[in-house]
């Protein structure tokens, strides 16, 4: 149907050729669309063929210029060789792009030449999730899964999948609760023969924020009294996160300093993070931490002669 919307008639060969199917199931098509009250009809003769009434439009070509635009965004090439979905990707972005008006297709192509959508972090290392197909399956039919995590084997039902900075996390109910398992540590997947009836109520996105917010607070254990530069609190964030920075600070000096109370992750984290500040941060309390921020200050100025 999208195939032959504002185009001239096509034969039936060529559609055949195009969707690798038979003459036979290219007219039981064209039957069924037409019992569906699509306006199609076959011609025979020289510029004969399988036509569209002139003008008429699917929902899909309804679409907005950013609309299909996002489409092509879609098809990010990492994830989709991941999921083994990378021809199935292609296949579908070209029907999508050949049944496009031509000012949308041209927009969309645009958008699918030169945005590309890199997944993986920074020097990250590579899992192995070669189970990851089967692991997908049985989580778009509600199949229970068995597998080998940490030394020990576990028998799941599968909720979803999500990608976070290129790592694989299989969301899944287990013994009355929901947890994550990182896809590149199953081992010895096997796909149950038994179904479950997924939760209605189920929102993957909400879950996996929620999940995240309070890993990133139950990190934050050691309190830390520090004074910071305005420079070192405008970088906060970036040393510490969004989160840890999410304090309330006390008022500034002539200087622009001020004074704050940081929750991080332990002593030797925050070591480590707070050197990155350099001269904008001073630490006050504990009074260990702020010896190890001198110690390692007076090596670098040893090593720096």
């Amino acid at each position: 149907m999208l195939r032959l919307q504002g185009s001239p008639g096509v034969v039936a060969d060529q559609l055949a050729d195009e969707f690798g199917v038979s003459v036979r199931t290219i007219y039981r098509d064209v039957a069924s669309l037409s019992a569906a009250g699509v306006p199609i009809w076959t011609e025979s003769g020289p510029g004969g063929g399988i036509h569209l009434l002139d003008g008429w439009q699917s929902k899909l070509s309804g679409m907005t210029d950013d609309e299909t635009s996002a489409l092509m965004l879609l098809g990010v090439p990492s994830i989709a060789a991941d999921l083994g979905r990378s021809d199935a990707v292609g296949s579908a972005g070209a029907k999508l792009l050949r049944t496009l008006p031509g000012p949308l297709r041209e927009s969309a192509r645009l958008w699918q030449d030169r945005i590309l959508v890199d997944v993986p972090g920074w020097f990250g290392g590579v899992d192995d999730i070669s189970a990851l197909p089967l692991i997908t399956s049985a989580v778009l039919v509600s199949r229970r899964l068995r597998f080998v995590y940490r030394d020990r084997e576990r028998t799941v039902e599968p909720l979803g999948l999500v990608i976070k900075a290129g790592v694989w996390y299989l969301v899944a109910g287990m013994n009355g609760r929901t947890l994550s398992f990182r896809v590149g540590r199953i081992k010895n997947t096997v796909v149950e023969d038994d179904s479950f009836t997924r939760p209605v109520d189920f929102d993957l996105p909400s879950w996996w924020a929620a999940s995240m917010a309070e890993f990133d607070r139950s990190l934050l254990r050691f309190d830390c009294q520090v004074r910071l530069s305005p420079e070192g609190r405008r970088r906060l964030p970036d040393v510490v996160g969004e989160l840890a920075a999410a304090v309330e600070v006390g008022p500034e000096d002539d200087d622009g300093w001020v004074g704050a109370w940081l929750k991080l992750e332990s002593e030797a984290v925050a070591l480590s993070q707070l050197i990155g500040l350099g001269a904008d941060v001073e630490v006050l309390e504990p009074s260990s931490l702020r010896e190890g921020m001198r110690t390692v200050a007076e090596q670098m100025v040893l090593r720096h002669r």
